[in-house]
């Protein structure tokens, strides 16, 4: 397979599962997600968002491309008109749906390999796969922090 055939076929997978993960993402009922559940609840390795801010979180997460900013049905990760209960519990559930798509698509990036199996595959395969995981720290570090604030809210004065 000649290296133009091979990035063709990268291309069009990963915009394959990119798209597809985007109706899945849009699809899937809200009502499923529970933040204070597993997989989602916030571990105590975590030590509420901490180990992200160990990472430098603060100072990448707003570099990162943001869907809802490009789509326009999709809802929008900016605090601004989500503070109210309501808006809290759905941005808590857009964290959840946000970190389970992540972790479909850095599952569904190995099978890349199968098709583009060289070397070139490979390092593909898991800089995509690699290219995820700040997505998912960027949910599971707002994830805590939206929790609070719900519950000051809920909180009797």
């Amino acid at each position: 397979m000649s290296f133009l055939n091979q990035l063709t076929t990268i291309i069009k997978y990963i915009a394959l599962i990119g798209i597809l993960a985007h109706i899945l993402g849009e699809a899937l009922p809200r009502k499923w997600f529970h933040w204070d559940r597993f997989p989602y609840r916030t571990f105590s390795w975590e030590r509420e968002g901490r180990v992200y801010e160990a990472m430098g979180i603060r100072r990448w997460k707003d570099r990162l491309p943001d869907k809802s900013k490009h789509t326009k049905k999709t809802f929008t990760k900016q605090m601004k008109g989500h503070d109210s209960i309501d808006g809290l519990v759905r941005f808590l559930q857009e964290t959840c749906v946000a970190e389970l798509v992540h972790w479909c698509l850095l599952l569904l990036s190995f099978p890349l390999y199968s098709y583009v199996p060289t070397g070139f595959g490979a390092a593909v395969t898991v800089l995509y796969a690699l290219s995820n995981l700040p997505f998912i720290f960027i949910q599971r570090y707002n994830r805590p922090r939206l929790q609070r604030l719900l519950n000051r809210k809920l909180s009797p004065q």
